[in-house]
């Protein structure tokens, strides 16, 4: 566990500057900046904060592992008194100490991970020297926007850092929303949500959904696995697969980052470049950046696209009707009688439902598992003002 004090005789005490990272749930989302101290029993972290803070865990509590940008960091986890805590440590001296300190037991797996990224690297240095010329000449003359570009830099962010992107956004809308925190309409969407994950095995994330008390009729997924449900879409829906249909759309935003893509075409080339060639400074910036533009982003329509079909197929696999999903851009669509999609960033809802009626044909076809709430008590827990 934790602890608030100092090793008698470091092995290793660290300089007036910050060498590490310190992420946690009570940590600022951009990671808070930290001395490591290490003596042969484990690890000290003083806080730079005020007030500040020492921590100290020993070697026996921690998990290790590569990661960065350029897989150039030695990232020490463990959990404390205030939860799931991360250390990312790039300085060389640092990280040549901490495997001197360390116990054979934790060095073994150190030595694993350093063969990896070597392995990587050496994947990485033949791929980027084949390359390296043409990328050049093709950067000068693409787009800003070109997907390529997006994607080869939304691949190098750690997901570990994405939800801390996502997270602080979540925070900023939920201080500004009444969040409901139980009741049945809470349950309907929790008994959603475990459906749906429950299908995807591979998932990187842990969603969190989160019913607020506001009467639009939308939904919204940040990146990391944070999603918002608005009271107005569980009262206008007219069944549960409706909903479903909505929230499955949305967790699938998160599965395919489309949220980071947006981010990274938004902040601008220079950002993308940067990324792409690893540099941190550029990431961190996009950090402190992004919590505010993430509130005003929309998706592109190839993007809103994806997210309908993949989120079909889970609803498919998850045994919810994707019908529900279907009724409900149909009755959408009848309020956009005087839109035209050529001019719209998103596709029209009755284009949307048609091309989810040929998505579903192709599906196998089987029975729907119905839900165990009853529709009409979940809208009518949620009337009133």
């Amino acid at each position: 566990m934790e602890a608030r004090t100092s090793p008698d005789s470091p092995v290793f005490s660290a300089s007036a500057s910050p060498n590490a990272l310190c992420f946690g749930d009570d940590l600022p989302a951009t990671g808070a900046p930290c001395l490591v101290d290490l003596d042969t029993s484990g690890i000290t972290v003083h806080l730079l904060q005020a007030p500040p803070i020492v921590l100290r865990v020993k070697f026996d509590e921690v998990s290790v592992s590569a990661g960065g940008l350029d897989h150039d960091q030695l990232v020490a986890q463990w959990t404390g008194e205030q939860g799931r805590r991360s250390l990312y440590i790039k300085d060389p001296v640092l990280i040549r100490a901490f495997r001197a300190a360390a116990p054979p037991g934790l060095t073994r797996r150190l030595d694993d991970t350093a063969a990896a990224v070597r392995r990587t690297r050496t994947r990485q240095r033949s791929t980027w020297a084949a390359v390296g010329g043409a990328l050049v000449a093709v950067v000068l003359v693409l787009w800003f926007g070109s997907d390529l570009l997006v994607e080869m830099a939304v691949s190098r962010i750690p997901v570990e850092w994405e939800q801390k992107i996502g997270e602080a956004a979540y925070r900023d809308v939920l201080a500004q929303q009444t969040v409901i925190k139980e009741g049945p309409a809470v349950s309907a969407v929790q008994e959603m949500t475990r459906r749906l994950t429950e299908r995807l095995s591979d998932s990187p994330y842990k969603f969190e959904v989160t019913m607020v008390k506001n009467d639009v009729v939308n939904a919204f997924a940040l990146p990391g696995g944070y999603v918002v449900v608005f009271t107005g879409l569980m009262k206008n829906a007219e069944s549960g697969e409706e909903v479903a249909g909505v929230l499955s759309h949305e967790l699938n935003h998160v599965l395919q980052r489309h949220g980071l893509e947006r981010i990274v075409k938004q902040l601008g080339l220079f950002t993308v470049l940067s990324v792409i060639m690893g540099n941190q400074q550029g990431l961190a910036g996009l950090m402190r950046e992004v919590s505010l533009q993430l509130l005003t982003l929309r998706f592109g329509r190839d993007q809103e696209t994806e997210a309908d079909v993949t989120g079909v197929h889970l609803l498919h696999r998850a045994r919810i009707d994707p019908e529900g999903l279907i009724r409900f851009f149909d009755r959408l669509s009848a309020k956009e009688k005087d839109r035209v999609e050529l001019l719209s960033t998103h596709p029209m809802s009755q284009a949307r439902a048609a091309r989810l009626r040929t998505e579903v044909a192709s599906l196998p076809k089987q029975l729907p598992e119905p839900f165990t709430f009853d529709w009409k008590s979940v809208q009518q827990s949620l009337a009133g003002p």
